[in-house]
């Protein structure tokens, strides 16, 4: 199946190249550490306001100033990241030491075209929410398999339109409709690699569901599973762009 060899090809990128995916992330990934542990110290930034802590004071904008700052540095490092490493894959561009080269213009357009992408997967959702809410009225019992139906849809055009964002990283331009009709041969092998991302999110978040969320444990746990979901997320697109659009082998 070559959904899954697009997988497993993905998953050997990040571990037969972990120095360079370290020298690559490491030191970037420290605002999103930070953001992370800012949220386990204070569960209302999450949104989860039954466990605000009774002497919180809903005034201190303190707090969401940096917040929202750590935010905007996990986001640019975040891009920095994705960058990177689809140029460290593609064009054996190592990294200098601990910090990989800065790409301002690439990371902008990433940027741009992810926002682009981002938009057309929620049209897609909320044109196919009203027949999937429909059928949940009908059938309430089926409401579960339709959301993750909907999640499924968001996983495959993502990956159907995301080979544009590793172009953007190298300098090339390509459109969204150059995208989409890249892997349009391959069409069955996109859905199995969806599902198959959807499965191994759900897996890599079952130790918290079932030891408990909110410990100490569990933050050191998300942040290490973080690292390897983003790496392993961005090898992905990197192996979809290689294959498809620059007919690399991925045996």
């Amino acid at each position: 199946m070559k959904g899954w060899r697009i997988f497993t090809h993905s998953v050997r990128l990040v571990l037969n190249n972990l120095e360079a995916a370290l020298r690559v992330s490491a030191v970037l990934y420290l605002p999103q550490v930070a953001l992370q542990y800012m949220i386990y110290q204070n569960p209302q930034l999450s949104g989860d306001m039954g466990d605000v802590p009774a002497e919180f004071d809903p005034g201190d904008v303190g707090l969401f100033g940096n917040f929202f700052l750590l935010s905007f540095l996990a986001l640019i490092a975040s891009l920095w990241i994705a960058v990177a490493w689809h140029r460290y894959v593609l064009e054996n561009e190592a990294p200098p030491g601990w910090v990989p080269r800065w790409h301002g213009s690439q990371m902008l357009g990433y940027l741009g075209r992810s926002i682009l992408v981002g938009l057309i997967i929620v049209a897609a959702i909320l044109v196919m929410s009203i027949p999937v809410g429909f059928l949940s009225l009908g059938l309430p019992g089926l409401t579960g398999f339709f959301l993750l139906g909907m999640v499924g849809l968001a996983a495959y055009i993502f990956f159907r339109l995301g080979v544009v964002l590793p172009a953007i990283a190298i300098g090339k331009q390509m459109k969204i409709g150059e995208a989409w009709r890249a892997t349009k041969d391959d069409d069955n092998a996109v859905v199995m690699l969806a599902l198959l991302v959807i499965a191994a999110s759900v897996v890599m978040q079952l130790p918290s569901m079932i030891g408990g969320q909110g410990t100490f444990i569990d933050f050191v746990y998300q942040v290490v599973v973080g690292w390897f979901a983003t790496i392993i997320g961005i090898s992905v697109l990197t192996t979809l762009f290689g294959h498809y659009v620059e007919g690399r082998p991925i045996d």
